[in-house]
């Protein structure tokens, strides 16, 4: 058991800002959370204070998993922390945009006649979404395909660039009110960057179906020319389903895998972020006892009504920094904030998991569609033999291997949220 202690203060996590420790109990077994330090400019939210309930949940499931042989080696000792990006001391922070920076100036491995337009390693996850997302994106992979997919990226950063840390996250409720003046996207040296230029032809993200029928710009829209990523150069993309601004050079290849190169562009936008506010996160893992409703309330559908942001919280997190590559569903990863948005997703989906690992650690939403897969030979009937196939960025491996992050992919996954 363990609990917040506002007694520990630790080292700076923003100048002049003290960080509030998490205090490692007599007992516990919580060993790799006793480094763990909170920002106190962002008390515990309400979907904070669930995931801290759910630790003693996660214990007893471990130790069941334990004492039954099936835990792969993964134990709470040496599980790895990843943590919510304004938590993470400004020199973690540095040390992660480095990383993404490395990868942006190593050498592509994906082939270059398929996509030449694939100019880093960086734009190797970006290839793959592009071609997979469909796919990525039905019942079956959506959590964890995912899941598989920002881990390889977190193994990137670290095996080939040198990083020490763990992919984060963002708690989204955290920059909701004001997002440009944020830890994440304020532009300084520590943030992923800040906003783009003011761009009048970008009108913002259209949400059909819904009332409102439209993500209004925030106000950017432009080329990103404040912090680190301003000189990021994009070069996957656009493809047919960029919400971009009509500004954005089009790619050479009507598939979008052609060279064309451009700046990074960006609208930070707090009417996406209010999307997902804690209240809706809560919602979203409080309200749903099974996979369906907690599937379906996540993309907002049906939409909600007599909301002013009624986007769903996965709508709502992708289109807090849209435009280019943000506001194209296909090459979005092109965009750093990605990362911290599924990874996002990760821990909502674990939280729900682990309030009922018995029933819900496997479960799989059922969706009656008849949209066409474009990797057919990937999906099987039955979940428990469909493969997930990440072709140039890691092994093929089990879709329920992908489900587990305490022993999952023969003990690859074992991580927590804090």
């Amino acid at each position: 058991m363990w609990t917040i202690s506002s007694a520990l203060l630790l080292s700076s996590l923003l100048a002049g800002v003290r960080g509030v420790a998490i205090e490692k109990k007599p007992g516990s077994r919580f060993s790799a959370l006793a480094d763990v330090v909170r920002n106190p400019n962002y008390p515990l939210d309400v979907v904070d204070k669930l995931e801290e309930s759910t630790m003693p949940k996660v214990e007893e499931w471990l130790t069941k998993k334990i004492e039954a042989g099936t835990n792969n080696e993964c134990t709470l000792e040496n599980a790895v922390v990843r943590k919510e990006w304004s938590d993470m001391s400004e020199t973690e922070r540095q040390e992660y945009v480095a990383a993404i920076m490395c990868l942006t100036k190593l050498p592509p491995k994906s082939d270059p006649e398929r996509f030449p337009g694939a100019l880093s390693r960086y734009d190797d996850f970006v290839a793959y979404h592009m071609t997979h997302a469909m796919q990525l994106h039905d019942n079956y992979h959506l959590f964890g395909a995912h899941k598989y997919y920002v881990w390889l990226f977190e193994e990137a950063l670290r095996n080939e660039c040198g990083y020490t840390g763990y992919q984060p996250y963002m708690n989204y409720d955290r920059y909701s009110e004001d997002p440009l003046n944020s830890p994440l996207l304020n532009g300084n040296a520590s943030s992923i960057g800040g906003n783009g230029e003011p761009d009048p032809d970008y009108k913002g993200v259209p949400q059909p179906g819904r009332t409102p029928n439209i993500i209004a710009s925030g106000g950017g829209g432009g080329c990103v020319t404040e912090g680190p990523f301003s000189d990021l150069v994009i070069s996957l993309g656009p493809t047919s389903m960029s919400m971009g601004s009509k500004n954005v050079p089009k790619n050479p290849r009507a598939d979008g895998t052609g060279s064309n190169p451009r700046c990074l562009r960006r609208d930070v936008n707090r009417n996406a972020a209010m999307g997902a506010t804690a209240d809706r996160v809560f919602s979203l893992i409080n309200d749903n006892e099974e996979m369906d409703g907690f599937y379906n309330q996540l993309l907002g559908t049906p939409p909600p009504r007599n909301d002013p942001y009624p986007w769903g919280i996965h709508t709502a997190g992708h289109y807090i920094a849209a435009v280019d590559p943000g506001g194209d569903p296909m090459t979005s990863p092109g965009d750093p904030l990605f990362y911290f948005h599924h990874t996002a997703l990760d821990r909502l989906w674990w939280i729900w998991q682990m309030q009922d690992p018995e029933k819900r650690l496997y479960a799989i939403p059922f969706v009656n569609s008849t949209m066409p897969m474009d990797m057919k030979q990937r999906r099987a009937p039955d979940p428990k033999d469909t493969i997930v196939d990440m072709e140039w960025l890691g092994p093929a491996i089990n879709l329920m291997e992908t489900h587990d992050q305490l022993g999952g992919n023969g003990g690859a996954f074992c991580y927590i949220y804090v």
